[in-house]
């Protein structure tokens, strides 16, 4: 349904097209069709009821003016950057522009990987998935990464690492960082895929990650969302497994003033195995909202999925995990498992778990709780000695503990537990590290 919104994001795509005298690509005008026709979300959808929308309003569309030309010398990563992990390939974004002079050679790592503009159109997205389609719109850059078919296993593992930074204020335009990511039969990656903030200004970031895996392909992906506390996010990942594919996905999020996460994955092949983990940390004002759907296509095909989310302050933190089986996906199973935690006598936490099965001969569990700090281990604590302030940090610590320990790269495992030390503000955690 077309809206002022849209109209608007119409125009000012118009207006990018005359300022460069060029002529739309394909894909790009068939993603500004289609918005112009579905319109954005908005808060009367069901599926978007928790998330923060109001940036919107003001925001400008256009890729963002002010951003470093990626051939300037001058472009440069955040100081606090952390340090790269040994044996990945590093490849830095700023404001969804490649910088070369930052990143590591493209023929570093035996994955293909290249730059440059949307390449090809997003296959059909659901009503939840649109913020892709204003990323296939106005999207400059990119990064396409190409896994050959090949053995799987640790040898044979391409790494790589993407670092997509936000440095431009919202009122010079949006950042649109955009990943193109297909692993051939039998290929095997690990990405890291960070979005961090350059300085204090607020920024806009819209990015999109498609992901391809083909038959008995194996793909370990984490992404962590550090930007700045002032910035808005939407972000929208989709999916596709193969026969037998394994996907394990870990997510941790701390970062932005309002952040929002869509994930469509689908399990079409038989076989395919996910695991989904998300780990959200919440505070002040924030607003951090994750929808996860995933589709099950295919028989004997697996799900795991872990969420622990700590509101504190006056934040917001939403996870709606959705699960559907089809008729042709007898033998599946999924285990579901949202637990959330309220830290500030005005903070909110919204679980929704949801089954849809449309076939017998599955196994399928799911539970939800929300709650605040156990009184009986917190009185434990105390009589132990601890200040009250660092025995309800530790308990914090313990619950997000869930998600953090299944990440298998003990380096940026150390990296995510060293950041959510300094972030709950607490130095006899960094003493237990």
């Amino acid at each position: 349904m077309s809206t002022p919104l849209s109209a608007r994001i119409v125009e000012e795509y118009a207006s990018a097209v005359r300022a460069h005298a060029s002529a739309p690509d394909g894909p790009r005008h068939a993603a500004i069709e289609a918005l112009a026709a579905k319109g954005l979300p908005s808060s009367r959808d069901e599926n978007w009821k928790y998330a923060n929308l109001r940036s919107l309003e003001g925001q400008r569309f256009v890729p963002a003016t002010q951003a470093p030309p990626a051939n300037e010398a001058g472009a440069s990563a955040p100081a606090n950057l952390a340090p790269e992990i040994p044996g990945y390939s590093r490849y830095v974004f700023i404001d969804g522009v490649f910088a070369p002079q930052l990143s590591a050679a493209l023929a570093a790592t035996p994955a293909r990987i290249s730059s440059g503009a949307p390449r090809s159109p997003m296959r059909a997205l659901g009503s939840d998935e649109r913020f892709a389609l204003l990323n296939q719109a106005f999207a400059t850059d990119g990064a396409a990464i190409h896994v050959p078919a090949g053995a799987a296993g640790a040898e044979a593992r391409a790494q790589v690492e993407l670092v997509f930074v936000a440095s431009a204020p919202a009122k010079a335009g949006a950042s649109y960082p955009r990943i193109e990511l297909r692993l051939d039969s039998g290929a095997d990656l690990a990405l890291i895929e960070r979005h961090v903030s350059e300085g204090t200004e607020p920024s806009f970031v819209n990015s999109a990650v498609s992901v391809a895996l083909e038959r008995g392909a194996q793909l370990q992906h984490y992404r962590l969302q550090q930007l700045n506390a002032r910035s808005t996010l939407f972000d929208t990942l989709s999916a596709d497994l193969g026969e037998r594919a394994v996907y394990r996905l870990h997510a941790i999020n701390t970062g932005a003033q309002a952040a929002r996460s869509t994930l469509a994955l689908r399990l079409c092949g038989e076989g395919a195995d996910l695991t989904l983990a998300v780990a959200t940390l919440g505070e002040r004002q924030q607003v951090q909202d994750t929808y996860a759907i995933v589709e099950h296509a295919a028989p004997d095909s697996r799900t795991t999925q872990t969420f622990r989310g700590i509101a504190a302050g006056r934040a917001r933190v939403a996870f709606n995990g959705k699960i559907v089986v089809s008729r042709t996906a007898r033998g599946t199973d999924t285990r579901q498992s949202l637990r959330g935690l309220l830290a500030g006598p005005e903070a909110e936490i919204d679980l929704r778990p949801q089954l849809e099965i449309y076939t017998d001969e599955v196994r399928c569990s799911h539970g939800a709780t929300a709650g605040k700090l156990d009184e009986d281990m917190l009185f434990y604590l105390l009589s132990r000695g601890l200040t009250p302030d660092a025995a309800q940090r530790l308990l914090k610590w313990a619950f997000l503990e869930d998600v953090i320990a299944q990440m298998g790269l003990p380096p940026l495992r150390r990296q995510v537990e060293e950041h959510l030390a300094e972030h709950l503000r607490d130095h006899t955690l960094r003493e237990l590290l």
